[in-house]
């Protein structure tokens, strides 16, 4: 009977200190996850995963010694995991948001080339914007983008080739699209605001 009590006691100092860690560290761990994760349902179940191994690791009596250090870490494999698991997006596919925060593909922001002059003038600019925007990329990125956008080649192809590795080149391609989203952003914005 002692031991029950002994044990049932024990069990409820481990779910006061999990509640503690996840009171204390849950506004950090969640500003750091979405630093990294640009879709917030995305870093709210990162979190919740980081969380739940930090229960199953109670559970089995894991030792911690540094809890902040070893959620973070878990943090960290937990939004790797989610990069790997993801489709690289294709900038033909990258989406922005208009002035209603309704999200658009790229192609709905080039005008026709048959919708007249004003059209065609402006479907002109946009494309030596993205041009000039491809231009401003550091070497590495822009040739896995035009690689993997212009010319339809795999990264595992890419990576055979030149011995760098997937996540790299997957790397380089994320930052080659946030940088053209934010270009064309601003080109999109001048002629909606016109």
């Amino acid at each position: 009977m002692k031991a029950a009590v002994g044990l049932e006691r024990m069990g409820l100092e481990q779910d006061r200190r999990i509640s503690d860690v996840v009171r204390r560290e849950r506004s950090r761990l969640l500003n750091f996850i979405r630093r990294r994760v640009p879709d917030p349902r995305d870093a709210e179940d990162i979190l919740q995963d980081v969380f739940y191994a930090l229960v199953e690791a109670n559970r089995l009596l894991m030792p911690i010694d540094h809890v902040t250090g070893w959620l973070f870490r878990v943090a960290r494999n937990r939004i790797t995991d989610l990069f790997r698991k993801k489709k690289p997006e294709r900038f033909s596919e990258t989406a922005v948001a208009d002035e209603n925060e309704e999200r658009m593909q790229m192609e709905d922001l080039l005008p026709s080339p048959d919708a007249g002059p004003e059209a065609l003038y402006a479907r002109t600019v946009l494309l030596e914007a993205l041009e000039a925007a491809v231009d401003e990329l550091p070497q590495e990125q822009r040739d896995v983008f035009v690689a993997h956008e212009l010319e339809g080649r795999s990264f595992k192809e890419m990576a055979a080739e030149t011995g760098v590795s997937v996540n790299t080149l997957l790397s380089r391609k994320r930052y080659a699209v946030r940088h053209l989203r934010e270009r064309l952003q601003d080109v999109y914005d001048e002629f909606t605001k016109a």
